[in-house]
């Protein structure tokens, strides 16, 4: 008896302490702070300890009233193609509204390292590897992100603004229809003649270089003609830099959404992800 209670001690000693209850599934909306920078995630967990993780970004939307709800889809469009359901994935409710174009970077970038960082200890769960990915503006900021930290890899549907100078531009002259993401540019610097550094800055075509995680373009070829006036300069500038980790694009028939909707696009996707 005494030799088996031994043995009982000597083995939990050597297991590690995932907590006393099995792992449950859930999906919650917390906010969380890093750094001093908050954003609201939502968090979708499997039922399981040891978890890689997909953090995703959504596109523009109209006011910061919507950016929960574009949270919630872009983590449920993402988790549609998914083919896996062992994953935790965090969808991050970046603004949009009060702050001009790329300066949410900053709340993007919290929620990035609060993953990497804090999320294990704040959830009780062990992390493996971490991949993001992002739709239209969404994918914009896993670019940049890209350039910025390491992770296991980076997915971009459809990324942009890639030109605000062009996009800009042909707002001033009324070519196209006005938007609030150009009216506080020209607030803020003038119009693109004025200063047209201060729009490129915040482009695309500028975060084309130092890509620290391999990455996955996806583009529909019947998007609208602003993105695909861009695409061809933008991935040229991306297949000849010299510091990126591998790049792979993937240009297939379909529009702004192409990534949910293509099997090809989806396919690369997992193909991506799946990767050893």
């Amino acid at each position: 008896m005494i030799f088996f209670l031994l043995l009982s001690l000597l083995l939990s000693a050597c297991t590690p302490d995932t907590g006393t209850e099995p792992p449950t599934a859930y999906r919650t909306t917390k906010t969380i702070t890093y750094h001093g920078v908050s954003v609201d995630v939502v968090i979708d967990k499997p039922a399981q300890y040891h978890v890689d993780v997909l953090i995703v970004y959504h596109g523009t939307v109209p006011s910061d009233r919507d950016i929960l709800p574009a949270a919630n889809l872009s983590l449920d469009k993402f988790k549609g193609i998914l083919n896996r359901q062992d994953m935790l994935l965090v969808s991050v409710a970046h603004p949009q509204e009060h702050i001009l174009f790329g300066d949410n970077i900053a709340q993007a970038e919290a929620a990035l390292l609060w993953v990497k960082h804090e999320a294990a200890r704040k959830l009780g769960i062990s992390l493996g590897k971490i991949f993001l990915a992002g739709h239209s503006q969404g994918g914009y900021l896993v670019t940049r992100l890209n350039t910025m930290h390491p992770t296991d890899g980076v997915i971009a549907n459809a990324p942009g603004p890639l030109n605000l100078v062009y996009r800009c531009g042909l707002e001033e002259n009324g070519q196209v229809q006005a938007s609030t993401t150009c009216q506080k540019l020209r607030n803020a610097y003038g119009p693109t003649t004025a200063q047209p550094a201060a729009y490129f800055e915040r482009s695309l075509l500028n975060f084309t270089r130092g890509f620290k995680a391999p990455m996955l373009f996806v583009q529909g070829l019947q998007d609208s003609p602003i993105q695909l006036y861009s695409w061809p300069g933008f991935k040229q500038q991306i297949q000849q830099c010299a510091d990126c980790a591998p790049v792979e694009f993937v240009e297939v028939p379909g529009g702004h959404t192409v990534l949910f909707e293509n099997p090809t696009a989806i396919n690369a996707f997992n193909a991506f992800i799946g990767r050893p």
